[in-house]
């Protein structure tokens, strides 16, 4: 078997704690017995992106992930919710405010296994006993040998680009036992990708000036050359006025955006940010996008767009009707009721589409007709 009794890793994580008051101790089960020859015949090995090999005795019916994005894009695989049994906080917060609690009622309840600093909940995960955890590789042992010690399969993930996006869709496809479905949707991001680009192409246009950007109490945080960002506006033809920024830990200050001077700026949905906000800092008065009111908050579907997700293609989209307005051709309701129905078998309805594309704080905003109509 996968890994001993619940009640044998309960106790080894109890005496781990009281031994050191962490939960890194964790000791692996012993295997029960030879696993049967059906069992190894459908088993799964994949290679995870720290380079691990992880063995499943089948696909994963159930899983637990630490990383934000990953059950909305499992569920996109799969086309259900049901085999998502723990998410993140921030995951949970995001999605009692967007339509997956419509389209997944479940969502919104689905319990915490790790908050935003990503620290698994080991008493909670053992009390779940998925088949499956899902972790972000890049963070070290700290955040993974707590689930692998306790003798529970783990995939750990890298992030940032659209090529880690679609290793995450395949590795899901095959953990889940549908590989050709990832492959489907892979297929779909490289054809909107080529046709996303051939139409910029097309335009002959000027690079508009652009700024993602993060507006809180915290600071204005930016994306620089090496984040996501930076893929979705070479794909549509932006210029990434932060993109050489000297920033720390990507927050810029009022001169240096000032300095920039972006003509759009798309603000983040992590967020609670309006473009009526930034019209209205006297910082950023002489900013072109603030005097031409193109300040967009980015939009919020079953997950967040702005970062990698199964919609990605959506925002791209987005990004290149609100860049070029009347001649950049999409009709972007329609595109996300076709891909919202392949993706997660869900009709979405107007309502569900102003809901997604934030209608009521971006209308505000110039030529915010090209998306929302």
């Amino acid at each position: 078997m996968r890994r001993g009794s619940f009640a044998r890793a309960v106790t080894t994580v109890t005496a781990a704690v009281a031994a050191g008051g962490l939960l890194l101790g964790c000791s692996q089960s012993a295997p029960t017995g030879d696993a049967s020859a059906e069992t190894k015949a459908d088993a799964i090995t994949v290679t995870d992106q720290r380079g691990k090999e992880v063995t499943l005795d089948a696909p994963a019916e159930t899983i637990a992930s630490a990383v934000i994005p990953a059950p909305a894009i499992i569920a996109a695989v799969d086309g259900s919710w049901d085999r998502i049994v723990g998410i993140n906080q921030s995951l949970l917060d995001a999605n009692k405010l967007g339509i997956i609690s419509k389209i997944f009622p479940e969502s919104v309840t689905t319990p915490v296994i790790s908050g935003r600093d990503f620290v698994p909940n080991m008493e909670e995960i053992l009390t779940l006993d998925p088949d499956l955890v899902v972790q972000w590789g890049y963070l070290g042992d700290d955040f993974t040998a707590p689930i692998e010690d306790a003798g529970m399969p783990l995939v750990g993930l890298e992030y940032g680009t659209q090529e880690d996006l679609e290793t995450w869709i395949t590795l899901f496809g095959d953990l889940i036992g549908k590989s050709d479905r990832a492959t489907e949707m892979i297929d779909w991001m490289h054809t909107e990708a080529a046709d996303v680009t051939k139409q910029v192409e097309s335009l002959d246009a000027k690079s508009p000036r652009a700024l993602s950007l993060s507006y809180n109490d915290t600071g204005l945080g930016v994306s620089t050359g090496s984040d996501y960002a930076q893929y979705v506006f070479d794909l549509t033809g932006l210029t990434n006025v932060a993109e050489n920024a000297q920033v720390s830990e990507g927050v810029a200050s009022a001169e240096q955006i000032l300095d920039w001077d972006p003509e759009i700026i798309f603000l983040s949905a992590f967020d609670e940010a309006t473009p009526e906000d930034v019209y209205a800092d006297d910082r950023f008065a002489n900013v072109s996008a603030v005097k031409n009111k193109r300040v967009y908050r980015a939009p919020l579907g079953v997950y967040r767009w702005q970062v990698p997700s199964a919609e990605s293609p959506l925002f791209w989209n987005w990004v290149a009707a609100l860049a070029y307005p009347g001649e950049f051709e999409v009709d972007l309701t329609a595109e996300m009721k076709q891909q919202i129905s392949f993706l997660y078998n869900y009709e979405l309805t107007q309502e569900d589409i102003d809901l997604v594309l934030r209608t009521d704080i971006n209308e505000q905003s110039a030529h915010y007709d090209v998306v929302s109509n």
